[in-house]
């Protein structure tokens, strides 16, 4: 983190009510990690409040700590370094980045969507990375906490980062694009994730229309021009390109070519058309790579930049990962689930030509009143897609009235799965293990890789 004390306090507003240290380096929120010279700040969750350990923090080695309320003796002066007190510790988080990102003044873009947004990040920071240093959110860092300590971590030798913005209600996106304030902003699609909170999907369209909220004349909106609900973004003072199959798009995809470990496809522009060939599964990441072939374009990559930097594509874990182990293949795709990627996942699941196809199905949240639809929704659509269905949680019924076929074997736990999957994976099988990440399924691709056929 490349500010000094005096630009620390500018930015949080802060007031010293202790000296001690003055070099710091980076910011932590949690003493379980903190290192030499970082900056604590103590944030106040559910059930914790960082308050309460700054002085264990400075034990560890920081050098400066960010707090909100004073638990501890300030006379205690041995055992202390500079401490600042702002109003709200979490607020000022966001305030820190945001002074930080204007500082840099490198280039951002911020990627929302119901579904695809983390696939969609990683494509546009590999299609980037053979012209500039590209930074990319770690994980599932993308929320009020998460993406301001993004945002934290870079540093001017960045060109461009791309942000991962999520949201589970109205008004938290607006938050996110007021800290990040992005220069190119990317919408997936809008599915029905989190219509338990926002009831419709005009609410979700709106929600996640809050990642433009702060946009110029010199901003772009990239949008699939396949969702209809997209299709209803018009008339802003801002650029909009839209993405897809239909050939008056800015780009658009045709002659796809699926198979089981990558994905073939040609894009045109008004300019000119080449052959790409991404090593992910799923007609649906032909969509995500557009909207990154559009990002990449926007930045003044070339199509052959393109294609070189596809080599330097680290995908997210447990997105459609592909392992193969004790003579069977795991598709661990555990890492959250909606109606939308379900389909999807079980589409590349339907692509394997050997063995049988087995999907490991468990409950999608938040999806409030649609819920028992939904699964009974995937649960038709599975019919045709697989030889076996599994399903786990308390929406059983609705995938067994959907699936409507014999070859359903339904479990109350992913524990009496796991206990049971000796006698059902056989050799050859290919299994896709998909569910809300609150399940964590990956406890059952970790089984399913101990399974001796």
């Amino acid at each position: 983190m490349e500010l000094s004390l005096k630009e620390l306090l500018e930015a949080v507003n802060g007031e010293v009510i202790f000296m001690g240290k003055t070099e710091f380096n980076s910011i932590c929120i949690d003493t379980r990690k903190i290192e030499k010279n970082n900056v604590y700040l103590a944030i106040k969750g559910e059930n914790f409040n960082g308050n309460k350990f700054v002085l264990e923090a400075f034990k560890k080695g920081a050098s400066v700590a960010i707090i909100d309320e004073v638990l501890f003796d300030l006379n205690d002066t041995e055992n202390l370094e500079t401490v600042i007190k702002v109003q709200d510790t979490e607020k000022a988080l966001l305030q820190l980045a945001h002074y930080y990102r204007k500082k840099l003044g490198l280039k951002i873009v911020g990627v929302t969507g119901s579904c695809g947004k983390t696939s969609t990040k990683d494509l546009i920071a590999a299609f980037l990375s053979e012209k500039y240093k590209v930074f990319k959110t770690k994980g599932n860092f993308n929320n009020q906490i998460g993406l301001p300590l993004m945002i934290l971590e870079l540093d001017s030798s960045i060109d461009v980062a791309v942000l991962e913005m999520g949201m589970s209600n109205l008004g938290e996106i607006d938050v996110l694009a007021n800290c990040a304030r992005p220069d190119i902003a990317v919408i997936t699609n809008i599915g029905l994730s989190h219509i338990e909170n926002l009831k419709t999907q005009e609410n979700i369209l709106k929600a996640k229309s809050e990642i433009f909220n702060y946009f110029g004349e010199e901003n772009s909106l990239i949008i699939n021009g396949e969702d209809e609900n997209l299709l209803k973004i018009k008339d802003k003072c801002f650029e909009i390109l839209k993405i897809g199959y239909n050939h008056e798009y800015d780009v658009y995809a045709f002659n796809i070519i699926l198979e089981e470990d990558k994905t073939t496809f040609t894009v045109k522009d008004k300019e000119e058309e080449i052959i790409f060939t991404i090593p992910m599964a799923g007609k649906h990441n032909v969509l995500n790579s557009m909207l990154a072939i559009e990002v990449a374009k926007k930045l003044n990559v070339t199509f052959n930049e393109m294609k070189r930097g596809i080599k330097n594509l680290e995908a997210t874990s447990m997105r459609l990962q592909v392992i193969k182990k004790n003579k069977i293949t795991i598709i661990n795709d555990c890492y959250n689930a909606s109606p939308d990627s379900m389909k999807s996942s079980m589409d590349v699941l339907s692509s394997y030509k050997i063995g049988r196809k087995i999907a490991i199905l468990g409950t999608m949240n938040e999806l409030g009143e649609e819920a028992a639809n939904s699964h009974k929704e995937v649960g038709k659509y599975a019919l045709n897609k697989v030889d076996l269905l599994i399903a786990i949680g308390k929406y059983n019924d609705c995938f067994k009235e959907g699936f409507a076929g014999e070859n359903l074997i339904t479990f109350t736990t992913k524990e009496e799965c796991i206990n049971n999957l000796s006698t059902i994976i056989k050799e050859n099988d290919v299994v896709l293990v998909k569910a809300s990440r609150g399940m964590k399924f990956e406890d059952i691709v970790s089984s399913l890789e101990e399974v001796s056929i």
